[in-house]
């Protein structure tokens, strides 16, 4: 295929491809056919949408689209668990991971028990002292106490600690791969168990809890009991799916597409405040909950206290809302300092290594736990390759990793553990973690490099940038992207659409905040755009435009709607660039 433009090498190394001339002619077929723009159609060519299911699509429906939650093993049962501790009055615990997704899922069930009079137990895991996941210690005391322990995205691969709870139930509503056996737990709900069909593997933990709160609702409806009104939980399971990098298809684009109106009416406390501080003047969307919103609620399970995202989304309280927000906001401020020291030492131990591999692997004494999986997201970033960063502490290691599409690093990192050169390790399909001993750690690295290698892994270069067509300047307006975004929301195995200006001007490139790159562009009749490229001036991209050389450009990257001062504008995230 020729290059798009003829660009076989970009700034950022990179090949242009272009929509090839079978999805042209789907697109012109489906624009005659729904009259709908053809930019928009060339999105829904692109995401395989018939002509008779593009309405369906352009305005997903919750009640079309929300499974059954009984399709799920073991979700009857835990829901009825849950409502018998609840008639009982037993003390129910709520054990949850210190990430994003399991702070929104703790705190899914703790507003739900708060809403039907009960007030659970919250606990989260201190990431360095006691790690991912439930502990024996934490589930034998909690046991002590509590009649019933609901451990959230966790416990699925925790035989032991699940063992311990010794005198409770013990239920798991959890995402991550499973294993050959399961813990000998009341129930295990969890669409990635290896009993199931994977149809729902793309859930967060959070949609699993919510699917359990709609089967628990059911389960009242059937008592002639109303449950608590579920659509205003939206926000809490949209956050989560963003923030955890789940696949924006099936019931995940009604979650998120819900859940951004439910958090427009700013009705919660806990992401009121974290939205103020994070300082969000507009309707929020997909880019608020996944580069402003999620890191500041991992900030807390990252370098400072593990429950304080969980706290944050449960509280009804608006003034313990500021007050922990603030604390979060800080706590992210310290993250980047310590990430971006942990990133430099990475990158350059990883570029000794080699970059031309199936794996980028960094590993050291001191680095802060709290940061590797945002620095193995980084490498992987830069290099197109699956990354996994360790922090050595001793004998041993902790170490994240992060994938990319069509390499399935969970069920790898899960089989080096069965094959016993790591100690422990697992996760799901973009994201995993690990323990592995300091003797072993080469060795370990070196077959996970086989394994991944065998998915295809490390084929090719940056890859190629793929892009949905042609725009100019003039024909960006506010009105053409709110139509594209018809086809959100957009992320995760959903990607925005991607346009290529050609020939374009640089009339104006300055360098604003720390190493972003602002810059005004135009076309030979008169029309202009503004762009950002963030972050450009850690690569190529910052140099060589702002040098403002005489001669065109062809830019490439994402049209997005920016509101500022009570004004919209449209500007180009702009992802890469090339001479013209």
């Amino acid at each position: 295929m020729t290059a798009y433009l003829g660009v076989e090498t970009s700034l950022t190394g990179r090949r242009w491809v272009g929509p090839g001339t079978e999805r042209e002619r789907q697109a012109e077929a489906l624009a005659q056919a729904t009259r709908l723009p053809l930019a928009l159609c060339s999105v829904l060519a692109h995401r395989q949408v018939p002509p008779d299911e593009a309405a369906g699509f352009l305005a997903p429906s919750l009640r079309a689209l929300l499974p059954d939650p009984r399709l799920l093993r073991d979700m009857e049962k835990a829901a009825a668990r849950l409502l018998s501790a609840l008639k009982s009055r037993e003390k129910i615990a709520v054990f949850g991971d210190y990430d994003v997704d399991g702070g929104a899922s703790s705190a899914l069930l703790l507003c739900w028990l708060r809403a039907m009079g009960h007030d659970a137990t919250l606990y989260i895991p201190d990431r360095i002292d006691e790690g991912y996941g439930p502990n024996e210690p934490a589930m034998e005391a909690l046991a002590r106490d509590h009649g019933l322990i609901v451990c959230v995205d966790c416990g699925t691969l925790s035989h032991g600690p699940v063992a311990a709870a010794k005198g409770a139930d013990v239920v798991i509503l959890d995402h991550h791969l499973g294993g050959e056996t399961l813990p000998e737990a009341l129930a295990v709900v969890n669409p990635n168990r290896q009993d199931e069909s994977g149809d729902l593997g793309h859930l967060c933990a959070a949609g699993v809890v919510f699917l359990l709160l709609v089967e628990a609702n059911r389960q009242l409806r059937d008592d002639g009991v109303r449950g608590p009104d579920l659509m205003g939980y939206l926000d809490l399971v949209a956050l989560a799916t963003v923030a955890d990098v789940a696949p924006l298809i099936g019931v995940n684009r009604a979650f998120v597409r819900q859940g951004l109106k439910v958090m427009a009416q700013r009705g919660r406390p806990g992401l009121v405040a974290l939205s103020d501080v994070g300082r969000i003047d507009q309707a929020p969307t997909p880019y608020h909950l996944g580069f402003v919103l999620g890191p500041r609620v991992n900030a807390g399970g990252r370098i400072g206290a593990a429950d304080l995202g969980a706290r944050l989304l449960s509280t009804d309280n608006a003034f313990e809302a500021q007050k922990i927000a603030a604390q979060l906001d800080q706590l992210n401020d310290d993250r980047r300092a310590i990430e971006q020291a942990v990133r430099e030492e990475a990158l350059a131990q990883a570029e000794f290594r080699g970059l031309d591999g199936p794996l980028v692997w960094a590993a050291a004494e001191g680095w802060h736990p709290g940061v590797i999986g945002i620095v193995a997201a980084r490498l992987k970033e830069a290099t197109n390759r699956p990354a996994v960063v360790i922090a050595l502490d001793g004998d041993e290691g902790k170490g994240s990793g992060r994938s990319v599409a069509g390499v399935d690093l969970g069920a790898s990192i899960q089989r080096l553990a069965l094959e016993g050169l790591l100690v422990k390790g697992g996760g799901h399909r973009m994201a995993a973690g690990l323990t592995v001993t300091r003797d072993r750690l080469e060795s370990a690295m070196e077959r996970l490099g086989e394994l991944l290698a065998k998915q295809g892994a490390g084929q090719g270069g940056a890859g190629d940038l793929r892009l949905d067509g042609l725009l100019m300047p003039g024909a960006a307006t506010v009105g053409m992207v709110e139509t594209l975004e018809q086809a959100g929301p957009f992320g995760q195995g959903a990607p925005a659409p991607r346009f290529a200006f050609p020939s374009m001007a640089i009339l104006d490139a300055r360098q604003i905040g720390t190493g972003h790159l602002k810059l005004r562009f135009g076309d030979p009749a008169g029309a202009s755009l503004e762009a950002i490229a963030f972050g450009a001036y850690d690569g190529p991209l910052g140099a060589a435009l702002a040098r403002r050389t005489p001669g065109l450009w062809h830019l490439a990257g994402k049209v997005e709607i920016n509101s500022w001062g009570g004004r919209n504008r449209v500007q180009l995230r702009l992802d890469d660039a090339a001479p013209a």
